[in-house]
C-alpha cells in the first residue's frame, strides 16, 4: 500500500518541477529569440507617410526607402527631413499628379530642391529639378540626386557633409485661379554607397549637421530604428543654450528697476551738463583786478564850419 503511494506522488513532484522549469525559462527565450527586437529590415518595410510639413520646423521625416504619400494643395510648400551619413549618394523622387485637367487653366511648373543641416542649398547632379506640366497633361515627374556626402570640408566649401537633408517641394508658375486645387505628391528617397566610399581622406566632421532645435515630434515612433544612417545621439540632441555672464552690476542693470536707473542717470547728467556748459560761457574765469576807475575823457564841443554862412 505504501509503495502504491509513494508512486502518484513522485509522479506529481516530478510535473510539477517541470512546469516550474518551463515557466522560467519562457521569458529567457522569449527575450533571446530575434523576433523580439524590431530588425532593420521589420522597420524598413514600414508604410508610407502620409504627412508633409509647410516649414523647415515642421518638415516630416522619412528614411531612405520609405515613401511619402501626401494630399496636397497647388500652391504650397511641402517639407520633407532624412538623414544622410559620409559616402552616400541620395536621390529623392517626387511624382505629382495634377488636378483634373478640366479643372485647370493653365501650366504649372514644379521645383524640387535640397538643403543640407545649415539650410544651405545643394545642388542636383542629376535628374530634372524643375518640369513644365500642361495643361493636358496628368503629371509630372522630379528628381535630385545630391551630391556625394563627404566627410571633411573645408570651411569655405559648401560640399554636402553628414547630418539633416531637407527636401522642398514648391511651384513656382501656376496661373491664379489654379492656386488651391488638390494634387497628390509622392516621394521616394534612395541612397547608395556607404561610409568606404567616404572622400577625402585625411579629415572628419566633428558632429553630423544637425538642426539644434526641436519644433515637434515629426519623426514616426520607430524611425531610429531604421535602417537608414541616422545621426548619432550626441549630435542629435537640442543644442543647450549658452549661459549668460554674471557680473557685480548684472543685478543692478537687470530687472525692474532698469528704466528708472537708466532715467534717474541721464537726468542727472544732463542737470550737470548745463549747470557746466552755462559756467563755462555766461562767467568769466578770474576776477578782476580792484582799483580807482580812471577819468572818463570830456567829449570836445562842435566847432563851427567856416565855409557855411
Amino acid at each position: 500500500m505504501r509503495t502504491t503511494m509513494r508512486t502518484p506522488l513522485k509522479a506529481l513532484r516530478a510535473g510539477l518541477l517541470a512546469l516550474g522549469l518551463t515557466a522560467l525559462a519562457a521569458p529567457a527565450a522569449s527575450a533571446a529569440s530575434p523576433s523580439a527586437s524590431p530588425s532593420p529590415s521589420a522597420s524598413a518595410s514600414a508604410g508610407p507617410v502620409t504627412t508633409a510639413g509647410t516649414t523647415f520646423l515642421t518638415a516630416a521625416t522619412l528614411a531612405p526607402g520609405q515613401d511619402a504619400t501626401v494630399a496636397a494643395s497647388t500652391g504650397d510648400y511641402l517639407y520633407w527631413a532624412f538623414a544622410a551619413s559620409e559616402g552616400q549618394t541620395d536621390t529623392v523622387q517626387v511624382n505629382v499628379t495634377l488636378p483634373p485637367s478640366a479643372d485647370r487653366t493653365g501650366p504649372q511648373t514644379w521645383s524640387v530642391e535640397l538643403f543640407d543641416g545649415l539650410r544651405r542649398r545643394q545642388s542636383c547632379t542629376a535628374g530634372p529639378q524643375n518640369a513644365t506640366a500642361q495643361q493636358s497633361a496628368a503629371s509630372v515627374g522630379l528628381s535630385c540626386t545630391l551630391r556625394q556626402i563627404r566627410s571633411w570640408a573645408e570651411p569655405w566649401s559648401g560640399d554636402p557633409l553628414p547630418g539633416t537633408y531637407y527636401v522642398r517641394l514648391s511651384v513656382g508658375d501656376v496661373p491664379q485661379p489654379d492656386l488651391g486645387l488638390a494634387a497628390q505628391v509622392q516621394v521616394h528617397i534612395t541612397a547608395k554607397g556607404g561610409a568606404d566610399d567616404a572622400q577625402p581622406e585625411g579629415g572628419s566632421l566633428k558632429a553630423p549637421l544637425v538642426p539644434p532645435v526641436n519644433a515637434g515630434s515629426t519623426a514616426a515612433p520607430g524611425a531610429a530604428a531604421t535602417g537608414s544612417a541616422a545621426p548619432n545621439a550626441a549630435a542629435s540632441r537640442a543644442a543647450a543654450p549658452a549661459e549668460p555672464e554674471s557680473h557685480w552690476y548684472s543685478d543692478v542693470f537687470s530687472g525692474w528697476n532698469t528704466r528708472w536707473f537708466w532715467t534717474i542717470a541721464g537726468g542727472a547728467l544732463a542737470a550737470l551738463a548745463g549747470v557746466a556748459g552755462y559756467t563755462l560761457t555766461r562767467h568769466p574765469r578770474g576776477r578782476r583786478p580792484a582799483g580807482p576807475v580812471p577819468a572818463q575823457r570830456q567829449p570836445h564841443a562842435p566847432q563851427p564850419d567856416p565855409y557855411r554862412s
